[in-house]
């Protein structure tokens, strides 16, 4: 994790943590890295979700890298993987993403992508940074002509639209779904894409009003979306994220399918179908065990990796893997797109469903979750610095474990995102899982908060 940049670009509380003088630094120091590399006017294309604070922060990137002679294309509210797909198709150096993602309306981010589609490698990030940080370089102010010029796009949402339906080689007629789109990004396409498939769309939270991302609704807060769907008798439900990068699913009965059975799922039909690539499905170590027991008893592989999407991606490029993902919902398609796509993942998901002629709820069924328990201890940032070399935490996660006799795991953890410890527990007995995980989540908080 770098000194501005965590494991998904680089975010904070908006105007106090991520202001507008490091935005337009970050837009600056990027656009000298980009200019280096070019003979010609760089383009950047910068997205955003549906934070009041969106467009304060992209006056701010959008002068820093006109200031510097990049010019940009302004997409206006899409998804993040909207982002990573049409940087591509609009020939663009690089793509800029504001959002915090998940994280309540108060705070937002700033991931960056290159020009093929897929996030910065730490080395970029660490040049960016030292430009901003160390003045390792001196920027070049362009006058007259050089200066960038600001382009508003009007065509990106249909694009992506048109690309996410693509994907499906089935239509969706029939399907009677409800759609939770966390007042977020997917308010301006998630409808459309899933009633051009065939589907009947039922929406909740799409009435997006800058504060209300995210709040009580979504992927991070599915209970009305399960209690919908039930009361309702629907064929199943999404749930997004505020970028819509992240999906969930509910079932016919108001069961939540999470990330690591939505892989599931996926990858058997893609085994099925000899679209496996090495019978082999990524995840990470924070996947619950029911997943790798899965694995087992159907003949796919497992790889594991840490946690964050790009070190799930990073696998997959290297080994050639074409599905890997996280138990939150964020699940890579890499036969469609670069990313994590909660909709590209959600149109897969109930193609799925459609082929298999059964429902969503008996799908899910050949994964058994074992009982897990998360605990996220808030600390100070030193307290994030000190977790590692901690005497008293690692003595009490070594407890843990052996009091746990090989029938579980504890795995212990610093968010990349958020000045948090996450402490996990699985194992056959719940209440023997909670009460070692409160256990260490007291120790954490005692010696980091």
């Amino acid at each position: 994790m770098g000194r501005l940049f965590g494991t998904d670009g680089v975010r904070g509380i908006a105007n106090k943590d991520l202001t507008n003088d490091l935005a337009m630094k970050i837009g600056m120091a990027a656009a000298e890295i980009l200019i280096k590399n070019k003979d010609n006017k760089p383009k950047v294309m910068i997205g955003k979700d549906t934070r009041a604070s969106g467009d304060m922060l992209e006056a701010a990137l959008t002068a820093g890298f006109c200031a510097v002679g990049v010019d940009v294309l302004s997409v206006g509210v899409v998804p993040t993987p909207a982002i990573a797909y049409l940087v591509g198709k609009y020939n663009c150096d690089a793509g800029v993403m504001i959002s915090a993602s998940h994280n309540p309306c108060e705070y937002n981010g700033i991931k960056i992508f290159q020009g093929n589609g897929y996030k910065l490698p730490d080395e970029l990030e660490e040049e960016i940074e030292a430009i901003i940080l160390d003045q390792a370089e001196e920027i070049e102010l362009k006058i007259g002509g050089e200066v960038g010029n600001r382009i508003y796009c009007k065509t990106a949402v249909e694009d992506y639209i048109q690309h996410v339906v693509s994907v499906s080689e089935v239509r969706f007629d029939g399907m009677n779904i409800a759609i939770d789109t966390s007042n977020g990004s997917a308010s301006v396409c998630a409808k459309e894409i899933f009633t051009r498939l065939g589907a009947k769309c039922h929406m909740l939270s799409d009435t997006p009003d800058g504060v209300n991302i995210n709040k009580n609704c979504g992927s991070t807060h599915p209970e009305e979306l399960m209690s919908f769907v039930k009361a309702n008798k629907l064929d199943l439900g999404l749930a997004f994220d505020g970028d819509a990068d992240r999906m969930l699913a509910v079932d016919e009965n108001g069961e939540l399918v999470d990330g690591d059975k939505i892989i599931a799922i996926c990858s058997m039909q893609m085994k099925q179908e000899g679209r496996l690539n090495k019978d082999t499905a990524v995840v990470t170590v924070m996947s619950n065990m029911g997943f790798f027991k899965f694995c087992e008893k159907y003949g796919i592989h497992c790889a594991k990796t840490a946690v964050g999407d790009r070190y799930v991606l990073e696998r997959m490029l290297k080994k050639g893997y074409n599905i890997g993902g996280e138990q939150s919902g964020h699940v890579i398609f890499l036969d469609y797109a670069t990313t994590g796509d909660g909709e590209l993942s959600g149109v897969k998901l109930i193609e799925t469903v459609v082929k298999s002629g059964t429902t969503l709820g008996n799908l899910a069924k050949a994964m058994t979750v074992y009982p897990q328990v998360l605990i996220n201890v808030e600390v100070t940032p030193e307290g994030k610095q000190k977790y590692n070399n901690d005497e008293y935490i690692i003595s009490a996660v070594q407890e843990a474990e052996m009091e746990l006799h090989g029938d579980g795991r504890v795995l212990v953890r610093v968010s990349g995102t958020e000045p948090l410890v996450r402490v996990m527990l699985e194992g056959k007995d719940l209440e023997q899982i909670t009460k070692l995980g409160n256990y260490i989540a007291d120790v954490v908080k005692e010696r980091l908060s």
